[in-house]
């Protein structure tokens, strides 16, 4: 199966921006969407984007709509999450994930912290 590696979190002021990179290794076939998952201190777990990998459609939970956009590098198999105008709820852990035949195989995990 996939594995998945995201990097790019850290802490950063309200307001600020971060991109989240994933990297995607090992088996690579069969994927059919991307997501970017968060939970922060508290909190569920809770998607915040998702990409169909050959279509490239895109879903946003409403909360990040017009500030956060994913992206992909197919040829690197690599997956993106840019973060603008973060706001301290925005602080979680970010998970990579990616649907793979029909089951869900999850990143390590990134930690972004967003102060005020």
């Amino acid at each position: 199966q996939v594995q998945l590696v995201e990097s790019g979190g850290r802490a950063v002021q309200a307001g600020g921006s971060l991109r989240l990179s994933c990297t995607a290794s090992g088996r690579t076939d069969n994927i059919y969407t991307m997501d970017w998952f968060r939970q922060g201190p508290g909190k569920e777990r809770e998607m915040v984007a998702s990409m169909t990998w050959t279509g490239g459609s895109t879903y946003y939970r409403d909360s990040v709509k017009g500030r956060f956009t994913v992206s992909k590098e197919s040829g690197r198999n690599r997956l993106y999450l840019q973060m603008n105008s973060l706001k301290p709820e925005d602080t979680a852990v970010y998970y990579c994930v990616a649907k793979q035949d029909g089951k869900y195989v999850w990143g390590q995990g990134t930690q972004v912290t967003v102060s005020s």
